[in-house]
């Protein structure tokens, strides 16, 4: 499940797992929740996220 986080609810900082870098307060991004994992949950750039389906499904 991906869900948007719009940049008013941003309210922490996290480490995107597609760069490795950091996503700001305030900053929008996605947060990805696999159906199986629900532990696994990660917060990522939108670019970053978009760049990583392409690679899985090969576009």
């Amino acid at each position: 499940m991906v869900t948007p986080v719009q940049p008013y609810a941003a309210r922490k900082r996290y480490a995107c797992p597609g760069c490795n870098g950091f996503i700001e307060p305030g900053e929008g991004h996605l947060v990805v929740v696999p159906d199986d994992y629900p532990d696994l949950r990660r917060h990522w750039h939108r670019a970053c996220w978009f760049l990583e389906q392409r690679r899985r499904h090969g576009r």
